[in-house]
């Protein structure tokens, strides 16, 4: 079984008009998705987005309300779970245990009687850099060569597409990141569909061709995910990928290159090509790390937004950068990741500072008006951060 065999055996995944209504609920309200043969496609959501629900229905462990669903161009809505050119890998790699690595990358090829199956194994095996441990038992492996062995079965029926249900996480953080890069590596080398289903922003981003982003049974956003990134269309995608500084208001003026909006009594400025809408009240945005951090005033940057000045209320150091969390009066909480270049942080609670951004770095969203312009923070986060600010508050007003 060569490479070339593998990836003749990729095909398109197009799902048409599902949707999916449990007693009580609605999973998945209409969706619309093609995914092209070879391709690495990430489904990317919180808890309870539909993801898991899309990916069962294409296994055949659900059946749609109403849709369809094709593989290869062919039609298997109604086709029975076994009998679709699909295999799944599961977080739980459920190898058998009294087996030895070969015998289980084997024992589908022959119980379907398939002529070479420990051929086939070994060759699967080599894909995954593990055939020099073919006699071992799942046991006497680690986390990410079981993971390994998972997909090797998957790979040796030679599936048109291979589903990926949050497959790397069980895994420890250092590993796991690891897996990522090995699992793009041999995607690209067998040429198989992959469909991954995360709630791992990062995982989603490191692997995949194409991220699609769900909320609440529909797709928010799909694309690259670098467009995703740096051009989110929604509150919800810009801070489900990564954190965002958001901002709400009016927009005040529009020129051919640019329009301006009043933030609570500031200025900023977000290029018309990167706003989804220009006129009326819209949220626009700006990436943590794309942010600058002033410890004096820096006066008039015509290319920069600038807010402050304002008072750190927050700093947390994660060792690559320092996260600020700076108190902005009539713009809320900002938050700039500063890169560790030099020792410790360049400022401290309770200092005073500036921070602006480049006018090109920043994007406006589709919201409209009435939506929710800021994601909802993390409880436990927000108290926190309230909670030092509060205090700041007290012991600034006490001197």
């Amino acid at each position: 079984m060569s490479v070339r065999e593998f990836a003749e055996r990729g095909a398109d995944l197009e799902l048409v008009g599902i949707q999916k209504r449990f007693p009580g609920f609605t999973a998945i309200e209409e969706l619309n998705l093609t995914i092209p043969a070879g391709s690495f496609f990430a489904l990317l959501g919180p808890s309870g987005c539909g993801k898991t629900t899309t990916l069962r229905l294409v296994a055949g462990l659900e059946e749609p309300t109403t849709g369809r669903i094709l593989i290869g161009g062919k039609d298997v809505t109604d086709t029975k779970s076994h009998e679709r050119p699909v295999n799944t890998v599961f977080q739980s790699y459920a190898l058998f245990p009294h087996m030895t690595v070969i015998e289980n990358v084997a024992f589908g090829l022959k119980r379907r009687r398939i002529g070479d199956a420990l051929g086939k194994a070994h060759e699967a095996l080599r894909l995954v850099e593990l055939d020099h441990l073919a006699q071992r038992k799942p046991q006497q492996l680690s986390g990410g060569q079981q993971q390994r062995v998972a997909l090797a079965r998957a790979i040796v029926n030679r599936p048109a597409l291979l589903l990926l249900d949050e497959p790397l996480g069980a895994l420890d953080l250092k590993l796991r990141r690891q897996m990522q890069l090995e699992l793009k590596s041999i995607q690209e080398e067998v040429g198989l569909t992959f469909l991954h289903v995360t709630h791992d922003q990062e995982e989603a981003m490191t692997m995949a061709d194409t991220v699609a982003v769900m909320n609440k049974g529909a797709i928010e956003q799909m694309g690259a995910p670098e467009q995703l990134y740096e051009l989110p269309r929604t509150s919800f995608v810009a801070n489900f990928l990564g954190q965002s500084n958001l901002f709400t208001g009016q927009v005040v003026s529009t020129t051919s290159s640019a329009i301006s909006v009043d933030a609570a009594g500031t200025r900023i400025v977000v290029p018309t090509s990167r706003a989804q809408r220009h006129q009326g009240e819209v949220t626009v945005g700006v990436r943590p790390e794309k942010v600058t951090l002033h410890t004096e005033s820096p006066g008039e940057m015509p290319d920069r937004n600038l807010l402050g000045p304002g008072r750190i209320i927050d700093v947390s150091f994660s060792g690559v950068s320092t996260q600020y969390i700076v108190d902005i009066p009539g713009g809320g909480a900002v938050v700039v990741f500063a890169q560790n270049v030099g020792y410790g942080p360049v400022a401290v609670v309770g200092a005073e500072v500036w921070v602006s951004w480049a006018v090109d770095h920043g994007f406006g969203l589709a919201d409209e008006p009435g939506e929710t312009g800021r994601f909802p923070a993390d409880d436990s986060t927000t108290s926190i951060a309230v909670q030092r600010r509060e205090a700041l508050i007290s012991e600034l007003e006490e001197h």
